[in-house]
């Protein structure tokens, strides 16, 4: 039997509170806060719907990433592992823990719909090698205003090699 291990989880919701930034004696950033995730079914007439806490835990610039742009109530996506972890306590209990360990995150709302206090990143990505070029040479993935390469016609395709 061939070996299936496969640990991917990808969650949408909204943070419960604040993300804090923090650092570890080492000096590595990491930042835990909790996803609100609504489920599909289980509301009824009027009722609110039923919701799952789950924490998740982001480190280095993931971490900076979510503490920067992200606040409470703010929509996001979170891509990453479930990871479990026990230990025992001071009073000798064991304890179990299991969250999500973010490798990326994401914006979901449109920058209007986003709690006010949340400073957004650029709406587009554009290569430190653009940055002096002007907007006629935005690369095509960009969300800038600038206009798609115009391509020149080619009137005999006959000597092309493919």
């Amino acid at each position: 039997m061939a070996n299936f291990n496969f640990n991917k989880v990808i969650l949408g919701g909204r943070l419960t509170a604040d993300p804090e930034l923090k650092t570890t004696p080492s000096g590595i950033s990491v930042t835990s806060f909790t996803i609100a995730v609504n489920r599909r079914f289980g509301a009824k007439n009027g009722e609110e719907p039923q919701a799952d806490f789950i924490n998740v835990t982001a480190w280095r610039q993931t971490a900076e990433f979510v503490s920067r742009y992200f606040r409470k109530a703010s929509s996001i996506c979170i891509v990453g592992s479930i990871q479990t972890r026990n230990w025992t306590d001071q009073n000798g209990n064991k304890r179990f823990a299991t969250e999500v360990v973010a490798d990326e995150a994401m914006f979901v709302d449109a920058k209007s719909e986003s709690p006010a206090s949340v400073q957004h990143a650029p709406a587009s990505y554009v290569p430190e090698g653009y940055a002096n070029f002007g907007e006629a040479q935005t690369p095509a993935y960009s969300t800038g205003a600038a206009a798609a390469p115009k391509f020149e016609e080619i009137a005999d395709d006959d000597e092309l090699p493919f």
